[in-house]
């Protein structure tokens, strides 16, 4: 059975096809899929290569398999290039391969926003065009930056989910995945000016901030470290889906399960269990195949010359219709979504 994620104009994206793909061939650690293949490309089509943060990870195994079927849709072949680890500099071989077999779209989700800089630029200058999704580049060093939300609705979401969990007071920490992922540090800017400014939240003191790289072993480690280290601790907060499921997975078998509130951006398919058994009330997230998708529309527009990033700019995203590029040079997908107990089945992603 296919599934569909319905975005807020109601129309409908599929996405288990493209994302089985995508996730037999990312186990190689080197992936590619053949438009022509699939049946959108041909011997004149253009070419995408999208770049994750990390290769095997749920969450970007979504991300991709909207940007295959996005791929498909504009009829350019496309390939998945990445490392197995999230790192700075982990990208840069991939960034330059692509370069390399003259690829016209380069589709990244940075690991550090200025490391991949110098090879980005070097791409542009071979007449590729920067698309950044999930995790922005540095400005200077793309063409235009496919974001999930508002940034700040992201961090203000999780804030509100946690304060409700704990009754408006206690100490929290946050469970983050890489030290220099830019999506990550601004959101956990914005968590720390609101936690600041915000009488709603005078009573709740963040204590920590850990990293658990997105790496589940990591991240398992992390949490039972924060427990150990903060008796007193009544909540987390983790912005990754690597993260969260790590840190429920702990959680659910100790006894601070029903004890210790748990919330951040989780994918449904992994948090379900959780939810169900009470380790997590609630958590939030956005249609992650969107943000794949909507990157290789603009990709396209990119090389068509019908947009250059520029505020104002509109470009066409198939079923997600039309896409307006806001203040620099970012194009906003969509709202997030909060799930729990009541609405969880309805989703599968």
């Amino acid at each position: 059975m296919k599934l569909f994620s319905t975005n807020s104009n109601g129309r409908r994206i599929g996405t288990v096809a493209a994302i089985a793909t995508v996730v037999a061939l990312a186990a190689t650690g080197c992936a590619a899929t053949d438009g022509g293949d699939a049946g959108g490309g041909d011997a004149g089509a253009g070419t995408i290569a999208f770049l994750p943060k990390q290769l095997n990870n749920p969450y970007t195994d979504v991300v991709l398999g909207g940007g295959a079927e996005g791929a498909d849709a504009i009829g350019y072949d496309s390939q998945v290039l990445g490392p197995l680890e999230a790192s700075a500099s982990a990208q840069i071989p991939f960034i330059e391969q692509a370069t390399q077999e003259g690829t016209n779209v380069i589709v990244i989700a940075a690991n550090d926003p200025d490391a991949v800089g110098p090879a980005l630029q070097t791409a542009r200058e071979a007449g590729a065009k920067i698309v950044a999704f999930d995790s922005d580049t540095n400005p200077d060093y793309r063409d235009i930056f496919i974001s999930q939300v508002v940034a700040k609705d992201v961090a203000l979401i999780q804030l509100e989910i946690i304060s409700e969990q704990i009754g408006g007071s206690g100490e929290i920490a946050i469970l983050s995945a890489t030290a220099t992922a830019t999506n990550q540090n601004e959101w956990i800017k914005f968590m720390e000016e609101e936690l600041a400014s915000n009488p709603d939240y005078s009573d709740i003191t963040l204590v920590a901030k850990v990293y658990g790289d997105d790496d589940a072993d990591k991240s398992f480690q992390e949490t039972q470290g924060l427990l150990s280290s903060y008796p007193d601790l009544a909540g987390i907060i983790s912005p990754t889906t690597v993260g969260i499921a790590a840190a429920a997975k702990y959680i659910s078998t100790s006894d601070y399960k029903g004890k210790v509130a748990l919330t951040g951006l989780g994918l449904p398919n992994e948090m379900r269990e959780f939810v169900k058994d009470g380790t997590v009330q609630e958590f939030a997230l956005w249609d992650p195949a969107q943000l794949g998708y909507v990157a290789a529309f603009a990709g396209k527009a990119l090389v068509d010359g019908t947009i250059t990033g520029a505020e104002g700019d509109t470009f066409d995203a198939g079923d997600m219709g039309e896409i307006t590029v806001g203040a620099n040079g970012v194009a906003i997908v969509g709202p997030p979504t909060r799930f729990n107990a009541d609405n969880i089945d309805e989703y599968d992603f």
